[in-house]
């Protein structure tokens, strides 16, 4: 997961470097940029997690995360809609990933 969440954030990073800068686009990409970044960066955490209760949380972080990521491609699309094809597979990755982190959270328990 280390390695595919790493992967997923170097792709996000290279699709917002294809925009063009405007006051609505740069906000966007920004959050868009932050939370795809921040679920390899949680991941991380998680994997080296003190105790379960911290694993829980980070893995609950990277969850949030790769939901927030599928919002910000939505509404980076409606800022460009030339880039919904190159969306889509961004979206899919983070769908999956919140999945796949919804699940692992699901199979810890809290304490």
């Amino acid at each position: 997961m280390e390695e595919r969440t790493a992967q997923f954030a170097e792709q996000a990073i290279d699709f917002a470097l294809t925009f063009s800068r405007s006051p609505v686009v740069s906000p966007l990409l920004s959050q868009f940029v932050r939370a795809a970044t921040s679920i390899g960066a949680n991941y991380c955490e998680a994997d080296d997690a003190e105790s379960k209760k911290d694993f829980r949380h980070k893995i609950g972080l990277c969850r949030k995360e790769s939901r927030e990521t599928k919002y910000w491609v939505r509404m980076l699309v409606r800022a460009d809609a030339s880039k919904r094809e190159a969306a889509k597979p961004l979206w899919q990755e983070a769908h999956e990933l919140n999945l796949i982190f919804s699940k692992i959270r699901r199979s810890t328990p809290p304490k």
